[in-house]
């Protein structure tokens, strides 16, 4: 019965922290711009955020197995309440970055801080080997619905508080409350579970930041995560948000119902994952459907006018996350039971640090007219690149528990 009730409280939590995340993307970076910060600062506090999201996920995932899941899932809650609140109380810059470090903002619309390590593991504790894929697909399905829906909220939130007479930075005010609150929800959930998500013994004292014995093949898949996060960090939801306002002036909420789609679709293609998976590989299925996926990403800028743009944004998107179960399962199955929080917090903060610079490079990038296609040709590139490495250096490894 706990494991029902875990796993329904795990994917409740993802649900709701990733509709918070959905719901505040759309306006996060308008808000910044609202509150007078330019597109070269916005850059740079994105990069902080994603560098604080760094610090925070190694600080909680690599202690996770040794004091308690449950226990820094809550921490992780609470710092996400105080990320949403100093957004609100404060405009200065530098204190804006201070609370991107500490604070556990989205600004992409997907997951960020240790939650998704922890969780991961917990849920590698409540279901067998036989069936994590699946369970991972289904678990990455209800956050991207859950991200679809926020987004659509949030644009549309935006858009009817503002219509009915209220000033525009106070719509973007409710967002940030709205975020906050759902930290609140998070940390009341959080509160109910059991036991059973954690490890089954506890981590001995040697090793490297809670591994003791699969440290070569994490580190080669950090570095590998980090270019491919790196390369997605020039193209976060916030920024395609930004670009489509720039570009072509929709309304925040067409820009919402774009990406509400968009998510959607994402995580259907999440799910046909799982019979792919079992047919070619976790390998294989990551990067045959990853590169098609970033060629569309490529052509998004190219296109000629804004229906196409969002034509190739949209067939991006339908296989974009096919990767995504398929690579938090491969990272599981190819280290010890009681590595894995410190092993999915590790590769998380991989990303993080990949992402943290590339926010600036493509904040530099949208402040020159001529080079904003510029961010997403090179994400495709980089991406592109990525899978080709890791298909090199993975396609023979076989995982443990096979």
């Amino acid at each position: 019965m706990s494991i029902k009730r875990d796993t329904f409280l795990l994917f409740s939590t993802r649900i709701f922290r990733l509709f918070c995340y959905g719901f505040l993307s759309l306006g996060l970076m308008l808000y910044l711009v609202k509150i007078g910060l330019s597109a070269l600062q916005i850059g740079i506090l994105l990069s902080c955020i994603l560098l604080g999201d760094a610090a925070i996920t190694l600080a909680i995932t690599t202690w996770a197995d040794r004091i308690g899941r449950k226990r820094m899932l809550m921490v992780g809650a609470v710092l996400m309440i105080a990320g949403g609140v100093l957004f609100i109380v404060t405009h200065n810059f530098l204190l804006l970055i201070l609370a991107g470090i500490v604070g556990v903002i989205s600004p992409s619309g997907n997951e960020i801080g240790p939650f998704l390590s922890i969780e991961q593991a917990g849920l590698s504790e409540l279901h067998k080997e036989r069936d994590r894929t699946r369970i991972f697909a289904w678990y990455n399905l209800a956050g991207s619905f859950a991200s679809a829906l926020g987004a659509l909220f949030g644009g549309w939130t935006l858009s009817l508080v503002q219509l009915s007479g209220h000033p525009v930075l106070f719509s973007y005010q409710v967002l940030l409350v709205g975020y906050a609150a759902g930290g609140a929800l998070l940390l009341l959930l959080f509160v109910f579970l059991s036991g059973a998500i954690e490890t089954p013994r506890r981590l001995p004292t040697h090793g490297i930041f809670g591994l003791h014995a699969s440290g070569g093949i994490i580190a080669k898949l950090s570095a590998l995560f980090a270019l491919d996060a790196f390369a997605g960090g020039m193209v976060i939801q916030s920024i395609f948000a930004f670009w489509f306002f720039s570009k072509f002036g929709l309304s925040e909420g067409i820009v919402g119902t774009i990406f509400f789609g968009a998510n959607v679709l994402a995580g259907v293609s999440a799910l046909v994952a799982v019979p792919l998976s079992k047919r070619i590989g976790l390998i294989n299925t990551m990067v045959f459907t990853h590169i098609p996926s970033n060629i569309f990403l490529i052509l998004v800028p190219l296109m000629p006018n804004c229906g196409l743009a969002i034509a190739m944004l949209l067939a991006r998107f339908s296989i974009s996350q096919m990767d995504v179960p398929t690579r938090q399962s491969f990272t599981m199955a190819v280290v010890e039971p009681d590595e894995r929080s410190a092993a999915s917090g590790i590769t998380a903060i991989a990303r993080s640090l990949g992402a943290a610079l590339s926010p600036s490079i493509a904040g530099f990038f949208l402040s020159v007219g001529a080079l904003m296609s510029l961010p997403f040709i090179a994400a495709g590139s980089l991406k592109i690149l990525y899978d080709l490495i890791l298909y090199r250096e993975f396609t023979k490894v076989v995982p443990k528990d096979q």
